[in-house]
């Protein structure tokens, strides 16, 4: 499967990046950075201490690009970083990342056993990914499936009801209120990539989606004034 995104970034990591990341939708193409993927985590900033507060151990980070996340976590507790890109989790290897694996975020119960995570980590909209709602529904009931009775999960999601976010590349704007989507794709040189479709919901269509699988939406902070940066949301299991 062709992997601009990953190789690119893994490119960057050896300094061998020789074009640039592209997001395209249709004729409009944004150059994306790649280093910010590698640069190292602010554990001690107010975001930081915020986001280490909400974590325990045994920690799985999902979509966990060049292992920022990892390398900082993996020092307080045990933590596993998983990833579809070959090229990312070779990156996070030679970065020192100890427990990276070559697994789907939405394919959870075929990779680990039940129980296995007291914390979960999406950092980085990967959530959206699920493209549906029904798709969101199944992915939280999986990762119930693989955490624990007492687990935390972390995501950062787009809000649609923000104004700006119709601002994203590939935004694509949906009757019901709540919810939109986004359509895009990186390229890498000659290496195009599949078209990816995100699904953008609110704060109130996750508590929606949540019902039934496990999870309570316990906490949702954002970020000031109408920036199209994502919400955070932080979920409790139900049992």
């Amino acid at each position: 499967m062709a992997d601009p995104f990953g190789r690119a970034v893994h490119d960057r990591w050896r300094d061998e990046q020789s074009e640039p990341l592209v997001q395209r939708e249709g004729s409009t193409a944004r150059e994306h950075a790649t280093e910010m993927y590698l640069g190292e985590f602010a554990a001690e900033s107010e975001d930081g201490q915020w986001l280490e507060s909400r974590l325990d151990g045994p920690l799985l980070d999902m979509g966990a690009g060049a292992g920022r996340l990892a390398l900082c976590f993996q020092e307080r507790f045990e933590t596993v970083a998983i990833e579809a890109s070959e090229h990312l989790v070779e990156t996070m290897d030679e970065r020192g990342v100890r427990n990276a694996r070559h697994v789907d975020m939405f394919a959870l119960r075929e990779a680990f056993g039940r129980d296995r995570f007291r914390s979960a980590l999406a950092i980085g909209t990967q959530a959206g990914l699920a493209g549906s709602m029904g798709g969101l529904r199944q992915f939280l009931g999986d990762l119930a499936a693989v955490t624990t009775p007492d687990a935390i999960a972390v995501f950062e999601c787009y809000d649609p009801e923000r104004e700006r976010t119709a601002e994203l590349l590939g935004y694509r704007a949906d009757p019901t209120p709540g919810l939109a989507s986004r359509t895009m794709h990186f390229e890498y040189g000659e290496v195009v990539g599949e078209t990816l479709l995100f699904r953008l919901f609110s704060p109130d269509r996750l508590r929606e989606a949540a019902v039934g699988t496990g999870w309570t939406v316990v906490d949702v902070r954002r970020s000031p004034g109408e920036h199209p940066c994502p919400y955070t949301a932080t979920l409790e299991t139900s049992s």
